[in-house]
């Protein structure tokens, strides 16, 4: 019973996801310089809260300078500034790859590569071997001798289930990825980037895992590594595909956008309610530099 109305859940998630992005393509003929733009703003909130999830101390604030190479206010660690950098370049080179390449093994070392140049030249662009074990909480990963066979397995698999929705697919993706952990270091803001990747070329938009999520983001990889379920992270995947979906919309559809504070100040609603529904995403909310935003002539309520 329980696992029945979980996928009449998931499966309403995904129905949802697929009349935004029928909206979505309608929405975005002949404005291809808007959709850019939208893309391009994004890319500093994208590594801001990829790198967040990591530990990173920097501020979406200073991500933004750094992008922008304005000086800071505080002395940044030389990583830090790289991680920042090329995270940036890596989320700005997918948004094109993807449409052109298929998802590979090739794939996947590049982008590593891309991502630790100038931090960790030892060991970019390549799996981890010999004896580099790697533990993530409690979990050790698979020896390093089954990190190739692990991942070509993860990407056959993926790649035969286009039956089932897109939600289950990069969910199981994402946690076989970082299951796996190929790498010595950036599994975690590779295994996102590979998310995007797999959703772009799918013809669908790419999501941004919040840091404010990183609590429930964590509890997906253990219900994963303990039971096998991917039911935390499928929640995580549908909830941040349909607010990019609402995001895009917004400005794509000439709307207003105004913070779910003032919307709910115009409309003499309750705010507080207003941001429940944002967060179970059952209005067109949508997070955009930590702050709910929502266009102003939506008729949800």
């Amino acid at each position: 019973m329980v696992y029945w109305l979980y996928m009449t859940k998931i499966l309403k998630v995904f129905n949802e996801i697929n009349s935004l992005r029928e909206r979505y393509y309608k929405a975005s003929l002949g404005k291809d310089a808007l959709i850019k733009l939208i893309a391009e703003t994004e890319v500093a909130e994208q590594v801001y809260n990829s790198n967040a999830i990591e530990n990173s101390t920097l501020t979406l604030e200073e991500t933004e300078k750094i992008l922008l190479q304005i000086d800071l206010d505080r002395y940044i660690t030389e990583r830090e500034i790289f991680e920042a950098k090329n995270l940036a370049r890596v989320v700005s080179y997918i948004d094109t790859r993807a449409k052109e390449q298929e998802l590979s093994l090739e794939v996947i070392l590049s982008l590593h590569k891309m991502l630790i140049s100038n931090i960790r030249d030892d060991i970019a662009g390549r799996f981890r071997k010999d004896n580099e074990f790697v533990r993530v909480g409690n979990h050790i990963a698979p020896n390093p001798k089954e990190v190739a066979d692990r991942l070509e397995k993860m990407l056959a698999e993926y790649n035969a289930t286009n039956y089932e929705n897109i939600i289950n697919r990069i969910a199981k993706l994402h946690l076989t990825f970082e299951y796996t952990h190929p790498f010595c270091d950036g599994n975690g803001r590779i295994g996102r980037v590979i998310n995007n990747y797999a959703l772009i070329r799918e013809g669908f938009v790419p999501i941004n895992i919040k840091f404010i999520d990183r609590k429930k983001y964590y509890e997906a990889f253990r219900e994963f590594d303990m039971k096998g379920k991917a039911s935390i992270m499928e929640e995580i995947v549908g909830k941040a595909l349909t607010n990019s979906y609402h995001k895009r919309l917004a400005y794509l559809e000439g709307k207003k956008i105004v913070t779910l504070a003032e919307y709910a100040k115009e409309n003499k609603l309750s705010h507080s309610n207003l941001i429940n529904k944002a967060t179970r995403q059952t209005i067109e909310a949508f997070l955009e530099k930590n702050i709910w935003k929502i266009g102003a002539d939506n008729d949800k309520k």
